[in-house]
């Protein structure tokens, strides 16, 4: 677990100087963005001395570097926040958004995936085989509009956006659950489907097992199996790509943040935000690692 873990430190810092290389290359000045591009070179040369805009770009590298050992994310250029302020304020709110959206995704996706491996070749199969492909393909920028026209708009029953209610999270969740849930019908149809063809399944109908006992006891328990590995993934995916649906739905997470903060040519935060969903991401990924080698001893020889 310590050399895995080690060898996320590479990583991490190859998104921390892609991230920073990405953002000065960008045009845009933070400057013109906070006094307006009819502001006299005095004053756009005293703010950038200010917030250390003048130095040269490794300097910048570097010393962003030395804050972050220390634990210290730097202070947001625009509003002059403390920069790890903002991220406790705006990550829980992504989590929480992501958790429900997995667990809306979970208890669609396995459900259907298991119906559909039960009646494999039937018109049940098809229905939600072209339904599962028809979700996979609805981006999360075209279904979230449409959820919010059809919910929101025509019926009245749930909020446009925002975070005003608890009802608010019901929309941009069922906008990234929808998706999720298409992958995990597919994934779990697929690995049912292989389960149920081995020799230790024909043995227990040989055994005169009930088929309820045979699906529960043997079949389900090793087809799911796999599934903890797509489930971990897509729980990174879902921190990741919440940029886009917290933005359509005003939720204030780390997504519109990194949207709001780009779009101000805020640097510190924009690097801040692209590091802590990496490493959500990684770390997530790693952990999702170690709880498969724990559930299936087969791969703990494995490197």
């Amino acid at each position: 677990m310590i050399k895995r873990f080690a060898t996320l430190l590479p990583v991490v810092f190859g998104v921390l100087c892609l991230t920073f290389a990405l953002l000065h290359l960008v045009p845009g000045d933070p400057v013109d963005v906070m006094l307006g591009e009819s502001a006299s070179a005095a004053d756009r040369t005293a703010l950038k001395a200010q917030l250390g805009l003048d130095q040269p770009v490794l300097v910048q590298f570097g010393q962003y570097v030395m804050h972050l050992l220390q634990g210290d994310f730097g202070t947001s250029i625009h509003t002059q926040t403390p920069i790890s302020q903002l991220l406790w304020q705006a990550y829980p709110a992504t989590l929480l958004l992501a958790v429900v959206a997995l667990a809306i995704g979970l208890s669609i996706g396995i459900p259907l995936g298991i119906w559909s491996a039960l009646k494999a070749g039937h018109w049940q199969d098809v229905m939600i085989t072209m339904l599962s492909i028809r979700l996979a393909a609805m981006p999360a920028f075209w279904l979230g509009p449409v959820l919010m026209l059809v919910f929101a708009v025509w019926l009245g029953w749930l909020p446009v956006s925002g975070m005003a209610s608890a009802t608010s999270i019901v929309l941009p969740a069922m906008t990234l659950g929808l998706g999720l849930s298409a992958i995990l019908t597919r994934m779990t149809r697929t690995s049912l489907l292989e389960v149920l063809n081995e020799d230790y399944i024909r043995t227990a109908r040989a055994k005169g097992l009930s088929e309820r006992q045979v699906l529960l006891k043997h079949a389900l328990r090793a087809a799911l199996l796999p599934l903890v590995t797509i489930v971990g993934l897509q729980m990174g995916s879902l921190l990741a790509g919440a940029v886009i649906t917290e933005t359509i739905f005003s939720w204030n997470g780390i997504g519109r943040l990194l949207v709001d903060s780009i779009e101000k040519r805020d640097y510190p935060v924009t690097q801040a935000c692209v590091l802590v969903v990496a490493l959500s991401y990684v770390l997530i990924n790693q952990a999702t690692d170690v709880v498969y080698r724990w559930l299936d001893p087969r791969t703990r020889g494995t490197q």
